[in-house]
């Protein structure tokens, strides 16, 4: 098996559900912390070594590209003052991959998403990384899976236990345990079933590695819950017939995730990730213990 390279990012969506925040920045580029949510999601690439990274992007991101961009001028002025440590971490974002863009003209649907990046990707395995979904680093999810599917052939999907009530939220797998612990072979797969449907607990999160196969199967998939081309589609399609693209495994994770799709959980996600930082954490996480103890 080849050892992957691309990584590619959807990055297309209008994050209608951080409006007005959203209205002229894009949802990718609203801090964690002090970082963007979409670096943490290039520098897990990286980290994995796929250095060549495809950002799937739409109308009114220009500042995804941007901030992957060398800032000329901010440099020069951050080293004329001599601020070499923030002048780093400016420097940073644009050394950390290859980045490339494509234009997702007309947004329908993830699998869609994933289907512009054929040109570029070609016949190669590739990974698939969702914005919304922030991995810690000390959690080598993608390493893992990356390394299954150079082993194993075929696709590879992040999956994650979750409450019966929550499966609608998701895609769920029905799945068949393997020799491996926390492997397992996905047997089929239904896109956010409804409440008492959900073939297992265990949803599909937002990594996928992926047997260019795929891309013959999304092109010949027809639009599907909320009229968009669902990748979850495809890979029911490859988990039933092998002979399409090679088996579909799973790999069950149990580490920490950081949700950023939605208001509350990105608030905690940015109050989790602060409370851990070194030069942040522990003076936040003083003023947090008074704070809640002077609201309780």
């Amino acid at each position: 098996m080849r050892k992957i390279q691309k990584a590619v990012i959807p990055a297309a969506g209008l994050g209608t559900r951080f409006l007005p925040a959203t209205k002229a920045t894009p949802k990718e580029m609203l801090p964690v912390v002090d970082k963007p949510a979409i670096q943490y999601v290039v520098e897990e690439a990286a980290a994995a070594g796929l250095s060549d990274v495809l950002m799937i992007t739409g109308r009114n991101k220009r500042a995804l590209e941007d901030h992957f961009d060398r800032n000329y001028e901010l440099e020069s002025a951050l080293t004329r003052k001599g601020d070499a440590e923030r002048l780093v971490r400016v420097q940073e974002s644009s050394e950390l991959a290859t980045m490339h863009y494509v234009r997702q003209g007309d947004p329908r649907g993830l699998g869609h998403a994933v289907l512009c990046a054929e040109p570029h990707v070609g016949d190669e395995p590739f990974a698939v990384l969702l914005g919304d979904d922030l991995i810690d680093p000390r959690d080598p999810l993608l390493t893992r899976m990356t390394g299954i599917q150079e082993r194993e052939g075929g696709s590879v999907v992040a999956l994650m236990e979750v409450a019966p009530e929550q499966s609608h939220l998701y895609g769920c797998a029905a799945v068949e345990p393997t020799a491996e612990d926390g492997i397992v072979r996905v047997t089929g797969l239904v896109e956010k079933p409804e409440p008492g449907d959900a073939p297992s607990n265990l949803a599909v999160i937002g990594r996928y590695v992926l047997d260019p196969a795929v891309f013959a199967v999304l092109r010949e998939t027809e639009p599907g819950r909320g009229g968009e081309i669902q990748l979850t589609d495809a890979l029911q399609q490859l988990a039933a017939d092998e002979k399409l693209g090679g088996p579909v495994h799973g790999v069950v994770f149990r580490g920490r995730r950081y949700d950023t799709g939605d208001r509350g959980d990105y608030l905690r996600a940015i109050v989790r990730l602060a409370c851990e930082r070194e030069d942040l954490g522990p003076d936040f996480r003083t003023w947090l213990r008074d704070y809640v103890a002077s609201e309780l």
